[in-house]
């Protein structure tokens, strides 16, 4: 395959290859929904442990036959990236319960900050997303050791909480989740907040559905906001870890960069001024096409919710400002 360096149009032809970095739960259960998909032709598996990278692309490979279009899917190792045209990057610790996600930003830098340069050793050129957590800050980490254009390198951000909050909200409110428009924004988990002025449902405001309905309860909401962002501790104290939903966001989000969509996507964006900040990644709604992130998004908020933003910008940046000093 052949690529231009210097050209952000990717024709759809040639999305080819996408590179998971991290044999983990949530790389696997990207992998797995990918492999189905439709959207490359080439899946490389890059791990630490390489036999783990082996074993999870052959049992990959044996359901290819049920997939609906074919894909060669292999465990590789960094110099496969060369050639890649997407690269997700799941490497990392996973929270365990008790932590927050901040507190893995230190062990995690080191490990994206690795395979961030192993990867433009490569001689890669194309678009990363980052799934590792702290997310937002991995995506900053990422975005600073590769030197590719912040469009180019992308956090899933607040995609699985939006994802989470639009299911809770569908099942309030009686409506399919991918009717109910609106958006959880800032760091990923506990610490971000939804805009729920900007929120839409059966075509009108929140606001308007409860004052027209006594059925509706701002109560409700706010008890539905709390569930959605402890919902990583409630899976994590059930069953150890969250994959399959994260791995169906970073599906999205490729899916949306692969068919240039032009689509709007929770992700973690770097921002230059947008809502007031600048200098880092945070979960915001943004324009995805095939050249990444093609343009944020910048919703109405009220004061309460900038206020709550700022918050989560000055949460981000702190994590950022300590990472890069112990680097």
């Amino acid at each position: 395959m052949t690529r231009k360096p210097q050209n952000d149009y990717i024709d759809p032809k040639d999305i080819t290859r996408i590179a998971v970095i991290g044999a983990g739960w949530v790389g696997i259960s990207f992998a797995y929904q990918l492999s189905t998909a439709a959207l490359c032709e080439e899946l490389v598996l890059i791990d630490s442990n390489h036999a783990k990278a082996e074993g999870e692309a052959m049992d990959l490979n044996h359901g290819i036959s049920f997939a609906s279009t074919p894909v060669r899917i292999w465990a590789g190792d960094y110099s496969d990236c060369r050639d890649a045209d997407i690269v997700v990057i799941t490497a990392g610790a996973a929270q365990k319960l008790g932590q927050t996600q901040m507190d893995l930003a230190e062990q995690n830098a080191t490990v994206v900050r690795h395979v961030t340069n192993e990867v433009m050793a490569s001689g890669f050129d194309g678009i990363i997303v980052v799934a590792t957590n702290p997310v937002n800050v991995m995506a900053h980490v990422a975005w600073t050791a590769s030197n590719l254009p912040k469009r180019r390198v992308l956090g899933s951000g607040t995609v699985l909480d939006t994802a989470r909050l639009r299911y809770k909200i569908g099942e309030y409110f009686d409506l399919s989740a991918r009717n109910c428009h609106v958006f959880y924004m800032g760091e990923h988990g506990a610490g971000g907040f939804v805009a729920w002025d900007n929120a839409r449902i059966y075509g009108k405001s929140i606001k308007q559905l409860l004052e027209e309905n006594d059925m509706y309860h701002q109560e409700d909401l706010d008890a539905i906001y709390e569930r959605v962002r402890n919902a990583a501790n409630q899976i994590i104290e059930y069953k150890s870890a969250a994959y399959y939903a994260i791995g169906l966001g970073l599906l999205r989000i490729v899916q949306a960069i692969v068919r240039n969509e032009n689509s709007v996507v929770t992700i973690g964006a770097h921002l230059d001024g947008e809502y007031g900040a600048s200098g880092l990644h945070i979960g915001v709604p943004a324009l995805l096409d095939r050249t990444g992130v093609r343009q944020i998004v910048e919703i109405e908020l009220t004061d309460e919710e900038q206020k709550q933003f700022d918050a989560s910008v000055g949460r981000i940046r702190k994590a950022i400002e300590k990472v890069e000093a112990n680097q």
